[in-house]
């Protein structure tokens, strides 16, 4: 019997890291999850958002805010940068449209009433909260019952891998391993808190969701990977994308 043809992947790009991940690459109109995932147009964790408060928590340069935006949602947007606030608020201004932009750190909603918001989007940021559990409690208080939040991570198991290294497929590091790991992007340091699938399932449900859909996409194969791109993503997922619903009040 023959043997079965060895698996292997080129290291990514130089400059990769897990975070050059949540760019939204060539996705111009859609809402991104990730690079090389579903987007919203395929999943449809928000659903129509037309008439809708939306909550985009780290909302970065605003790419999501403003497709949001751009397809009926009042979009309220948050993130603790004041220069990615500022490319968002270009980029509202340049699609004529309008966003809300608030500059607080993930948890500080308290200028939102409770049961005010029909949907929230979070696009890896929650992976950088030191006390997740804030996080949720806050983003619970502010959705209406029942209400979605879609948001991805770094896929846990992707962090045991080294993308740039010699083997990408090596495991390098523990599943469990919660040693922070910091990355460099656009001139900001963004540290990075692992978390495995037990502890995020966890958390969401003491904070009173209900994950409802689970994504663990791989990317398909590219003769002309960019800086988004790493081979060892074909497979193993890069990205975890979730949805949960708030229960209760």
């Amino acid at each position: 019997m023959s043997e079965p043809p060895a698996i292997t992947a080129r290291p990514a790009p130089a400059g990769w890291h897990r975070f050059t991940t949540s760019l939204p690459g060539d996705h111009g109109g859609v809402v991104v999850y990730g690079a090389d995932v579903p987007t919203e147009t395929d999943l449809r964790l928000l659903g129509s958002v037309e008439g809708r408060r939306v909550l985009d928590l780290g909302c970065g340069s605003g790419h999501n805010a403003v497709v949001l935006a751009q397809q009926g949602a009042k979009v309220l947007a948050v993130d603790p940068s004041a220069d990615q606030l500022a490319i968002a608020r270009a980029r509202a201004e340049e699609a004529d449209i309008r966003v809300e932009l608030h500059q607080a750190e993930l948890a500080d909603l308290a200028f939102l009433r409770s049961d005010s918001i029909d949907a929230a989007i979070s696009v890896m940021t929650l992976a950088t909260a030191d006390d997740l559990a804030r996080v949720f409690r806050q983003v619970h208080r502010v959705l209406k019952p029942e209400a979605p939040l879609a948001c991805s991570f770094p896929h846990p198991a992707f962090a045991m891998l080294d993308p740039l290294g010699e083997d990408p497929l090596r495991i390098v590091r523990g599943y469990d391993d919660a040693t922070p790991q910091s990355w460099e992007l656009d001139g900001r340091d963004i540290v990075d808190r692992p978390r495995t699938f037990a502890e995020l399932f966890t958390t969401f449900g003491r904070a009173g969701f209900r994950i409802d859909q689970v994504i663990e996409a791989t990317a398909p194969a590219t003769s002309r990977p960019g800086p988004s791109h790493a081979d060892v993503m074909r497979f193993v997922p890069a990205t975890l994308v979730l949805r949960a619903r708030k229960q209760g009040n």
